[in-house]
């Protein structure tokens, strides 16, 4: 992690879940850490969380990813403040429990979509934009994905609805921007972690409740995170995916 010390990172959705721990463990790991969520003061809760000498590399900004004018205002004022871009961890997500059948979903779907993809758009746009300023040029781009972006879980009595199609468009996504990124002729790397199931808020009560259902933690993904950081620059770990032992999906 030494090339990555005293460099900007920025963490989406880093109220809670998979994002506080991640952010966590790249403050811990000598990264400055902006974290983003519309609940910025659970951010800024997570400093007495870390190591005391990290508590100062760990940032909160208030961000709502649907709204790409936010997202724009809050890059450029990263980059005022902490200087270019080098890591960005694209973490926010949401489900709905909306059935895709039932009437009046039209806002849960649309709350869905707008965070899991155009969320992901708009940020990954802004910190390209100020990744190409980096002098070696050797960001990093996270999607924090799922195994549902690559196959569609059967769950008794609980439908997904919208949410495996926006993994899906992460995992196309993915592709696209190792594409792009060689085109714009950068050293950026992209890769996309698909966790099974993992125990944090997004998965609503009724999935919390299931007994027995083997499960991961945040901090497994942020391990993960944290491994395909260190490897050379050379080596792009394009998909990566993390199930806990006996996880039957």
């Amino acid at each position: 992690m030494e090339r990555w010390t005293n460099r900007v990172a920025v963490v989406t959705g880093a109220s809670s879940g998979i994002g506080a721990a991640i952010a966590k463990y790249l403050a811990n790991n000598g990264m400055n850490v902006v974290g983003l969520a519309r609940r910025k003061e659970r951010i800024e809760a997570l400093r007495e969380e870390v190591k005391t000498e990290a508590q100062d590399r760990l940032h909160a900004l208030q961000c709502d990813v649907r709204n790409e004018e936010e997202v724009i205002a809050v890059f450029k004022d990263i980059e005022s403040k902490f200087g270019p871009v080098a890591v960005l961890v694209n973490n926010a997500g949401i489900v709905r429990t909306s059935d895709l059948l039932k009437e009046d979903n039209s806002q849960d779907m649309r709350d869905v979509i707008e965070t899991n993809v155009l969320g992901v758009v708009w940020c990954t746009r802004e910190a390209f934009r100020s990744m190409k300023r980096l002098v070696d040029g050797d960001g990093h781009v996270f999607l924090i994905n799922s195994i549902a972006g690559h196959n569609v879980p059967v769950i008794k009595n609980f439908s997904l609805n919208i949410y495996p199609s926006s993994k899906y468009a992460i995992t196309a996504l993915t592709e696209i921007y190792r594409q792009e990124f060689l085109s714009n002729n950068t050293k950026i790397k992209i890769t996309s972690i698909s966790p099974g199931g993992v125990a944090t808020e997004i998965l609503g009560e009724e999935l919390k409740s299931l007994e027995n259902v083997p499960i991961l933690r945040s901090e497994d993904v942020a391990d993960a995170l944290i491994y395909c950081l260190q490897t050379p620059p050379h080596v792009q770990i394009h998909e990566l995916t993390i199930k806990p032992i006996g996880e039957s999906i």
